[in-house]
Order: structure tokens, then sequence, then C-alpha cells
């Protein structure tokens, strides 16, 4: 990579360090010696979800209210990677939590970040594949989520109708529908 790209941090402090939202400010030098006394970074924890198909090949979605957003949003299943955890290990918890299925295979088909700008967590994008119903959702406190299930040409019809409220749920779909042989490009 780049590395003559790479700035410097001289410094580091948190202004806010919460469970969900962290904020510091950096002060740092760039290549050329221009500094940057107030660089602001969000810090969050890594996240995954998946798309994920159940057995019958039926692409499983959820519902639910974002609060910041004040909308319910189409999304993919998933979540918050715990300290320490196993990016696949965590999709295949917050699957079994969120929509009771259980899955033969998750495989990662991107990492990407949110807004590298001005923060650097990342989503961890799988898809999953053979999904069986084990379980009733195990929800946290403050979710409520509706789940269903769409065909592979209605997952893509709503992509394009542009149904998804959550970008990087968007760019896992493209991801897992390329990996399908779904999408192809010349």
């Amino acid at each position: 990579m780049s590395k003559h790209l790479h700035w410097e941090k001289l410094s580091s402090k948190y202004l806010v360090k919460e469970k969900w939202a962290t904020l510091r400010v950096d002060e740092c030098r760039m290549p050329d010696g221009t500094h940057i006394p107030d660089y602001y970074v969000l810090e969050y924890p890594d996240w995954a979800n998946a798309v994920a198909l159940t057995d019958d090949n039926k692409v499983i979605l959820i519902r639910q209210y974002r609060h910041a957003a004040a909308e319910v949003i189409l999304e993919l299943p998933g979540g918050c990677i715990d300290p320490g955890e196993d990016p696949a290990e965590a999709v295949k918890r917050e699957l079994l939590e969120e929509t009771g299925y259980e899955f033969d295979s998750v495989e990662l088909v991107s990492t990407i970040y949110a807004n590298p700008s001005t923060s650097f967590n990342k989503t961890w994008c799988y898809l999953a594949k053979g999904g069986k119903k084990v379980a009733e959702q195990s929800l946290d406190g403050a979710e409520e989520i509706e789940v269903f299930t769409v065909s592979i040409d209605e997952l893509k019809e709503l992509l394009l109708e542009n149904k998804f409220g959550q970008a990087l749920h968007t760019s896992s779909i493209f991801y897992a529908l390329t990996k399908l042989g779904e999408l192809k490009f010349a």
C-alpha cells in the first residue's frame, strides 16, 4: 500500500468513551509536514452481517426501528462483534439471536469501512447458506425485529428499488449476489 501517504499521529485524547460511541481527537502530521491539530475520530465496534439463505434458498431479511433515523429500516441480520470475538462466530451468533436460524456455512464476501474518514470500525459481510429454523428469537432489550424471507429475485428488486436504508447492507448484498453468480460483469 502507499505508505508514503500515511499520517503520523502525534497525540490522541478521548472526549467521550462509552459502550456504543467513543469520540477522540488526534493531533496529526501529514507526509508533507502539514499540521492537523484537531482530527476527530468516532470509534465504534466492528459489525458483521449476512445475506442469509435458508435451506430452500430464500433470503432472510429483517425490519426494525432505528431511532437515529426515526424510521423502520429494511436490513440484513447482523450486529456488533464482541471484543475478541471471531467475526464469523459473531455473525452466526447474531443470525441465531435475531432470526432463530442456524447455517451450514458462512463465507466472508467483503470487509468494508462505514466511513473511514471519521470512523475506524469495519463491517464483515458474509454469505450464509443452508439456514434452518432451530429457535425463537433471543433479542436484546432494545430490539424488536420482524423477520421474513424473500426470493433472490425479490432481493434484487428491493435493492434496485432502493428499499434498504442501511448503506453497508446494500454493499453486502452486492458482494453476496456477485459470489452467487447473480450479478455478472463484462
